[in-house]
């Protein structure tokens, strides 16, 4: 698997856009509450793709794996220090952990099966995966100022139908999460009411997506937001959403069940 050099393994090159990370995408309460559900009364949990530690339970035991040197260097000193791997070759026995995570992440893996197949051999229940469904992804209205952009992070992410074959005999499931009018977590749907904070060149780069294209496309994205919004076009098309507490976009979380040990035991790669 190629690496750049900060250790990054996806597509994206943190040591580039990852500097401000944790300015622009704190942990939303609401999604660090559905994902604690989601882990039940597991006490080892593996965060897989962990970053800088966003939703990392701190009532629990985590391991963290991050592949990225500058996300791991903006991890703060009261979580554990985090092991450079990557998600398709995690340094532990079968079944070490009572459960895993993996947020905002399996976009970004090299070898997507690979990866889930690492996670179900050293983790003995639940497997959570917070992410996006492609799918739903161009629905969003930044795609009528950016479609370059919506469009990169739609054929980035996964489908949910291949993130459950790829768990084989595991009971999935996929939730929709609503996103609260005050989300502290800036992909892009948590903008869905404040538009201009896209405006912001530092939202922008903690945002992949916008690494994808060209520097021409994305200032002229930005100049047909900018515009929208000075013009009130934007207010006049989307306005009624300043106002909505909740907006259900294309975040998902993923629950991944074990049907039972043998049956997991028979899905792993000899």
């Amino acid at each position: 698997m190629t690496r750049t050099t900060d250790g990054s393994a996806g597509d994206a090159d943190y040591a580039r856009i990852g500097q401000d990370y944790r300015k622009y995408r704190r942990p939303e309460p609401s999604f660090a509450r559905a994902i604690a559900a989601a882990l039940g009364d597991a006490r080892t949990v593996l965060n897989v793709g962990a970053g800088a530690g966003s939703y990392e339970p701190t009532d629990r035991e985590v391991t963290a794996v991050e592949p990225s040197e500058s996300m791991r260097a903006q991890r703060p000193e009261s979580l554990a220090t985090a092991i450079d791997a990557t998600a398709e070759d995690l340094p532990f026995a079968d079944d070490t952990f009572d459960a895993a995570m993996t947020t905002f992440s399996v976009h970004q893996w090299g070898d997507l099966e690979r990866g889930l197949a690492e996670l179900r051999r050293v983790t003995r229940g639940p497997i959570v995966i917070l992410t996006c469904d492609p799918d739903r992804v161009e629905d969003y209205w930044l795609a009528e100022y950016a479609p370059e952009v919506m469009a990169t992070e739609a054929r980035r992410y996964p489908s949910l139908a291949r993130i459950a074959d790829a768990l084989g005999q595991d009971t999935v499931m996929s939730t929709p999460l609503p996103i609260p009018f005050t989300c502290v977590d800036g992909f892009s749907e948590a903008y869905y009411a404040r538009p201009e904070r896209l405006l912001d060149p530092g939202a922008r780069q903690a945002n992949s997506a916008w690494s994808f294209v060209d520097e021409m496309t994305a200032r002229r994205s930005v100049a047909a937001l900018r515009t929208a919004l000075e013009s009130g076009d934007w207010d006049r098309a989307h306005g009624s959403l300043r106002v909505q507490p909740t907006y259900e976009g294309a975040l998902v979380l993923v629950t991944a069940v074990p049907a039972s040990p043998s049956a997991t035991a028979a899905t792993r790669p000899a």
